[in-house]
Order: structure tokens, then sequence, then C-alpha cells
């Protein structure tokens, strides 16, 4: 193994030295604890500590990493307390993730680390996100992420790499070739000759090193930033190495030629710089022993900190708390200037603050004028207006920029805010929701539209084991929106128009809003982009033309979390929202003889227990109304929860009218069949003779 020092001195020779070799020598310790049972379980990134530590250290410390499991050396080379993450490794509640997640499933804004999920791609799409945030700012900053050789598999690895060479972002991705992917050797994994042949496939520079090699990998990854901030382009390091220990403890390495151990052996990054520096005479041996003897000290020392135990303290009340992000700033739901972000935006502000919007600002609940808009107008309104408000707010999606969309709600966008804020995307949904995230690691708000709801399939991943989980995690919130048009009744098929609602009602951490009129609609949008946590904006296809009514013309919010009171009666109660509300209307204004409720949930998730229970008790009688289909549909939960909670002031069982339990079919007649609203006036009927 030739190692070229490259003007480096002694003493940073000594000090990389220092960092490859205290990972080693805790992940030595680990292993003993594993099997004393003192931990749980354990990855193990013996043999690939040079990769992590060489490319940690050619960074800033300021410049996110995305690690995986084998990257010990990250956590240690940005310096975190070894204590706490030994707590972290013990499941304490004193760890990173208050004993939430498992072993390195856990980040720290502190140390510009962002914890990994299982799914191992999604890392890959979350640096795109904080690499544009550098480049909207115009910082000298990089982001970087790993995956394994097996990880290059994933959909998401192409779609990062894709969203990087087309944005042009100052992303490196670290792919480490271990061989492996648990016991599937690399021959099963990818047919080209090299990974590196992958990068270059997506139009980014490429290389293949030596991932053994600390220096090459410390000199390649010093130089690739540097590249990559100048030219404002990603990269892609193909690191070879090799895993000696199994994918994790419990599985073993079996499935492991005996020679490729003996091989990778004689490759040991470890071992080879040691021998190096004793050649070259920067270390002694003694010097050499001397420094295993203090980290190995302070290891026991740091264990010892560890081991003051704290009980773990069972908390369901605290649990549900750190689900969500309490809002920040001024009353009314965190809303607040953010720092000029974009030199447009900057000269921008004291214009837009002199303006009738932002003088009507200034006084949110005031009585603006109103005006007769429909609810795609209030949407672009609310969307428009937080634009103004919010100077870090960037909106991504297909077609949004200059075509303004497939709905044409950001047409005229991209002239007013520019290609930075407006940003067309290629078609890869997962890559764009990780993206979202990723700028929200660095405090941007994040508007993505789904071209319509069923394709939120393709990023589902992200949404419900990223976006909604990374605050109870470990305390990072997801300042992101994702606006679904949803909804069938205009004769568009099963791909366009699902009501889909109910996957996201069952994730915790998510927010669930379906306004119904055009003032919710922009109140609730203007509060969802307000809110510090995910949210899914659901809008009905069918009302964005149909629909009109008054809305103030100010900037203001609606509560999300609040239901709201269409209209009371006395004899049925019917419990509704999007579209539901305009058919339970309709119904009740073509039949004066009954006297019905109406209540328009409004927000999903969480749902107004409060409101439904006002409404269940003032008639005694209650239809769940939904577009979506009726087996797991909202209808179900809301049903349960009133039998729970409301059952001595029910006078007839609670009845959900939904649409049929098959696809959405295109022919209208056959739509029409499909919809609940075909069976609305029968399931009344039903109650009110009950």
């Amino acid at each position: 193994m030739q190692f070229s020092r490259n003007h480096l001195s002694n003493k940073e020779l000594v000090s990389i030295y220092r960092n490859l070799l205290y990972p080693r020598l805790i992940e030595e310790k680990m292993l003993l604890l594993l099997r004393q049972g003192k931990i749980s379980k354990w990855f193990s990134g013996i043999g690939q500590e040079a990769i992590s530590v060489g490319a940690t250290l050619a960074l800033k410390d300021d410049e996110w990493i995305m690690p995986l499991h084998r990257n010990l050396g990250v956590f240690t080379s940005r310096k975190m307390p070894l204590n706490k993450l030994f707590k972290q490794w013990q499941g304490r509640q004193d760890g990173y993730s208050k004993g939430r997640e498992r072993s390195f499933h856990f980040g720290s804004k502190e140390h510009y680390i962002c914890g990994m999920i299982s799914h191992l791609g999604p890392q890959l799409t979350i640096a795109n996100g904080t690499a544009l945030a550098a480049k909207l700012r115009k910082e000298e900053k990089v982001s970087l992420t790993f995956t394994g050789e097996g990880g290059t598999s994933e959909g998401d690895f192409h779609e990062a790499l894709n969203v990087a060479a087309v944005w042009d972002l100052p992303a490196i991705f670290i792919i480490e070739n271990n061989g492996y992917a648990l016991s599937t050797p690399s021959s099963e994994q990818y047919s080209c000759s090299s990974i590196a042949d992958r990068g270059k496939g997506y139009g980014m520079e490429a290389i293949t090193i030596d991932g053994n090699n600390v220096l090459a990998v410390y000199d390649t990854v010093k130089g690739v930033r540097e590249y990559c901030i100048k030219n404002q382009k990603p990269y892609l390091i193909e690191c070879t190495t090799f895993r000696m220990r199994g994918h994790e403890e419990a599985s073993g390495t079996k499935y492991v030629p005996k020679e490729l151990f003996d091989e990778w052996e004689g490759k040991d990054p470890i071992k080879n710089f040691e021998q190096w520096l004793l050649q070259e005479t920067i270390l002694t041996g003694d010097e050499i022993e001397k420094i295993r003897l203090e980290q190995k000290q302070k290891i026991e020392e740091e264990l010892k900190l560890a081991n003051i135990h704290n009980p773990i303290v069972v908390s369901s009340e605290k649990e549900l708390s750190d689900v969500y992000a309490a809002p920040s700033g001024s009353p009314g739901g965190g809303v607040t200037h953010s720092q000029p972000l974009l030199k447009q935006d900057s000269e921008r502000q004291e214009e837009f603050s002199k303006s009738e919007v932002g003088a009507q600002m200034a006084f949110p609940t005031g009585g603006g004028r109103e005006e007769a808009v429909r609810i795609i107008d209030a949407i672009k309104q609310g969307l428009h207006q937080s634009m103004q408000h919010h100077l870090n707010l960037i909106l991504m999606g297909q077609d949004i920029a200059e075509y303004g969309g497939a709905f044409k709600i950001t047409e005229g966008f991209v002239e007013e805010f520019g290609k930075e804020r407006v940003r067309n995307t290629p078609l890869c949904e997962s890559a764009i929701v990780g993206a979202a995230l990723g700028l929200s690691l660095e405090g941007y708000k994040t508007m993505v539209e789904m071209q319509f709801a069923d394709f939120v399939t393709m990023g589902f991943n992200q949404i419900v084991n990223n976006l909604a989980k990374i605050y109870y995690r470990w305390g990072q919130n997801a300042d992101v929106v994702i606006r679904m048009p949803t909804g069938g009744g205009v004769g568009a098929g099963p791909f366009h128009s699902q009501s889909n609602e109910a996957w996201f009602v069952h994730t915790p951490g998510l927010k669930v809003v379906y306004p119904s009129t055009p003032s919710d609609a922009k109140g609730l949008l203007i509060a969802a982009i307000n809110d510090p946590n995910p949210v899914i904006y659901f809008e009905h296809k069918a009302l964005y033309r149909s629909i009109s009514g008054e809305v103030p013309a100010e900037y203001y919010e609606i509560e999300i979390g609040k239901a709201r009171v269409v209209q009371t009666g006395e004899d049925v109660a019917i419990i509704t929202y999007g579209v539901g509300v305009h058919w339970a209307e309709d119904y009740a204004a073509e039949h004066p003889e009954i006297s019905i409720s109406i209540l328009d949930l409004r927000t999903l998730l969480p749902l107004d227990y409060e409101a439904i229970k006002i409404t269940v008790c003032r008639t005694g009688k209650v239809l769940i109304l939904h577009e979506d289909t009726l087996t797991g549909g909202i209808g179900g939960e809301i049903s349960a929860w009133i039998t729970e909670n409301c059952f001595e002031f029910l006078d007839a069982p609670v009845m959900r009218c939904a649409s049929l339990d098959t696809s959405v079919p295109f022919n209208i007649e056959l739509e029409k069949n499909f919809l609940a609203k075909s069976r609305l006036g029968e399931y009344v009927q039903n109650l009110v003779s009950y």
C-alpha cells in the first residue's frame, strides 16, 4: 500500500492516525460488551475505518454528512462525546435519541450529522437538499453522503444522482464497496465494471480509489470538495474496501471465502498506516503504544461516565408530546420572517413590507376585504403570500416553473420569485421529498407539489419513514408541505383519482389537512407552511374551479386540528370532509324536511375529537361520509372512537357511507356508481328511520 503525505506535516499525520485508530479501539470494546450482553446489536466497520475518517477530516465541521451503519469514524472524527454515544448504543434515555433509536439511526444538528433510516438509499437524497441550501446561499460548502454497493441498487441512489447532476449540486457521494450487501456478492448486485461508471452515466465525474488508504481517501475527498465548490457540480467516489465482520454480528461471515479474509487482512487500513508512520520515522513504536494506551484509557473513562445509571422514566404523555415539533416565533402558529437567504429576496423585502399585502400581514386577524374566488385561486393566493412572507420558502415539483404546474397554481411564480425558489424537478418523487428534508436541516421551508396524489407512492418511504419520524427519533423537525391534488369525479381513471388520505392519517408525525372551501384552502395552506412539521395538504381536483366563496385578501391562518360546523340540525349528523361537505350540503338543501347537522373535519390528523363529540350529542344519529373506499378508510377510525367515547349519546349505530372497494373506474357512469355520493340518500334515510 502506497502512502503519499502530500505536504501534510508530521503533526497532521499523527492527528489522522489518532482519528483512524480511535473507532477501531471503540469497536473492539463494543464487541466485548456485545458478548457480555450489555448492548443488543452491533454493525461493525472494522476494516473500513479509513473511509469514514479520511472523508470526515477532509470536510469543514459545518458541512453535512449523511452516514450509515459502518461509519463510526464520522461520529468520532466530529468529536461527539463518547459517553453519550455509549448511552445511545445501550438504548438509554439520555442518549441522542432518548432510547427511541438503535445504533447509528440518529443524528445531531450540532455536529452536522443526519441520522440514517434502515432503507439506506434515502440518505443520498437528503444530501441533495443540504447541498442545495449551500448553493442557494452561495456558501462554499459541500454535502457528503455514504452508501454501500448494495445501496446503489436502490431507486433512491439513481434518483439522487440524477437530481444532483441536473441541478448542479455540490454533493459528494461515497460508495463503500466492500463486496457484499449482507451476503449478496457484488457480482449479483450490479453488472457494470465499476460503480464509478454509474456516476459518469448520470453526467458527473467519478473515480475509484483504495478505500483502505486513509491518506488517499483524505486527499481525494479534499480535492473533490474543492472541485464541487468551484464548479458547483456533484462527484461520486467509489472506495474499494472489505468488511472483516458480518453485516451485523449475528449474521456471521460463513458466506465469505476464507481466502478473501486472508487477502484483506494484509490490507488492514490501520496496520499499514502504522507501518508507514514507523518507516517514515513520523512515530516510534513506543509512541504508537502510548497513543493506543491513552485511547483505551479514554474509552474506559467514557464508559464509566456512560454507566452512571439514570433509570428510564416511561411516560406516555412525554412520548406523545415528542411526536410533533412545537411552533416557534410570534403567536399564531410560529409566523415569523426568516433571515433573507437569497439576494433577490433580500432586495424585495423592503418593497414588500410597504406593499398592501405586507401592511395587511401586520393584522392577520383584522377585517381585511373579502372577495369571491375559486378554491384554486385561494390556494394560489395562499401560496403566493407565503412566498412573500417566508423568504426561505422553496417550491419544488414537476412542471411548476414556466408551465405553472399541471393545474396552473404556480403560473407566474417563476417570473416573480425566480427559478432558484420555484424549481422544476425531474420525475423522481422520492429524491425530491428527500431533498426537501435536507433543506429543512438547513432552516428552509419547502413545498413539494405532487402532480397527482396518486404519484405520492413513489415518495411514500421518504414521507412515512423519514419526514414523519425524524422529530420523534432525534429532535430534528421536517419543515415540509406536500400538496396533493386528489379525488375523483372528473373521469380520470384508476391512477389519477385515488383518495389516499388514510395512508397518511395512520402515520404519527404527519399532519393531514383537507379543505373544502376557498377560505379554508387558503388559511390551511398558510398554516401548513407556517407549521414546523411535515403536513400533507389534500386539495380536491373536482373542487378547484367548481366551488367559489368569500376569501379574505389578507394573510391569515386557519388553525390545523379544528373542525368547522357547516350547519346544525336535530335529526341526523353528517361528519365529512373535502368534496363530501358539498355532497352533504346539496343533499340537505334538497331535503329540507330532514334537519341535518354537517361537520367539516378540515384536519384529519390530528382530529378534532371535541367537535366530533358535540356533533354526536346534538343528534344521536351519525353518518360518516367520505370519498375514500370503505375498508380502511378514516370513517372506521372515527366510528370506533365514537362508539368507545360517545356510546351513551347514540340513538342508532354509527354508519359509514364510502366509495366502493374497487379502483376508481374511468367510465363516467361507472365512476358515479363508485362514488359514495350515489349511496348518500340511502344511508341518511336508514338513519332517519332507525
